[in-house]
């Protein structure tokens, strides 16, 4: 793929429109397994975010100074950054709006 290929969109807004529309409906069942799923890789993807912020504020960003424990995080954190830079942090706004459509879609509406 180019390097000019806009990523793809999130759709967290128009999925918070249609379930105020009453058009996106969930079970309560479904809805929970999709809310704890995306709570859980909204909370990945915070971690990740927090290891690269700490990352680049190291003077000297050296994996073999990092005590073992924290080397395959910071590895993964970054090589995940330097394939979609800006993703994450993408994720991390849209991920509650998602999360907050599913709420809404698995509400009784009145």
């Amino acid at each position: 793929m180019s390097g000019n290929v806009p990523p793809l969109p999130f759709a967290g807004e128009l999925f918070l429109h249609l379930a105020a529309e009453g058009r996106l409906v969930l079970d309560a069942v479904r809805a929970d397994a999709a809310i704890a799923g995306l709570e859980c890789t909204l909370a990945q993807i915070r971690a990740r975010l927090r290891v690269i912020r700490i990352w680049q504020q190291l003077p000297a960003q050296r994996v073999d100074e990092l005590p073992d424990e924290l080397v395959q995080d910071v590895v993964d954190a970054v090589f995940v950054d330097q394939l979609a830079p800006g993703q994450l942090e993408r994720a991390a706004i849209e991920l509650p709006i998602y999360i907050e459509a599913l709420r809404r879609a698995s509400s009784p509406r009145d």
